[in-house]
């Protein structure tokens, strides 16, 4: 599959290139865009500060540039935390898009938005502060009327950002089962290639 993996408020670090590097060694081809342009951060409230002084608008515009070359190859997006949120932004309103992988995190679904079967996959602790239960119940029937086919995963005890083992959130156990579960759901996408 071609995946456009989006990080999350702390910037590009070293956790999403090993993220990437695990995804190629299972035969994914892999992008990893900088929307924060070489800044990365130790906390999620300096993260939150860049991001916000940023703009939403701008994050999203470099997100759509740095996909837009390679999306009529059918891209699967995905996304830690923030970069779920952005992910699934551009998996809504992408018509090649074959898939979406959210790591940690949902956004906003609009009213208009609409695609047919899209497979979507979310992985997020439980409890989340930032995804809370009514918030995903919400999430989940929003995203069903829009037509995505959805499965959730929950993982008990877990830290927000529960993949990242350089983070407090690490929870070594919650990620190898979540990286598991999402390598299949990739695989089973390769079974599903379009006609050319």
């Amino acid at each position: 599959m071609n995946i456009m993996l989006f990080h999350s408020t702390y910037g590009l670090r070293p956790a999403v290139h090993r993220a990437a590097d695990r995804l190629r060694a299972a035969g994914h081809e892999v992008w990893t865009p900088d929307l924060f342009e070489g800044r990365t951060f130790d906390t999620v409230e300096e993260g939150m500060a860049y991001k916000d002084g940023t703009g939403k608008d701008e994050l999203l515009k470099r997100a759509v540039l740095a996909a837009a070359p390679y999306s009529e190859r059918g891209l699967v997006y995905a996304g830690f935390s923030f970069g779920a949120s952005v992910a699934q932004t551009l998996a809504l309103g992408d018509g090649h898009a074959r898939g979406l992988l959210l790591l940690h995190g949902t956004s906003d679904i609009a009213a208009n938005a609409s695609v047919d079967g899209l497979p979507v996959q979310l992985h997020v602790a439980e409890p989340d502060a930032f995804e809370t239960d009514d918030w995903l119940s919400a999430w989940y029937l929003q995203m069903g009327r829009a037509g995505a086919d959805v499965e959730v995963y929950r993982y008990a005890g877990a830290g927000h950002l529960y993949t990242d083992p350089d983070l407090p959130d690490w929870d070594e156990e919650a990620a190898e089962a979540t990286w598991r579960v999402a390598l299949g759901f990739l695989d089973s996408l390769e079974g599903d290639q379009p006609a050319r």
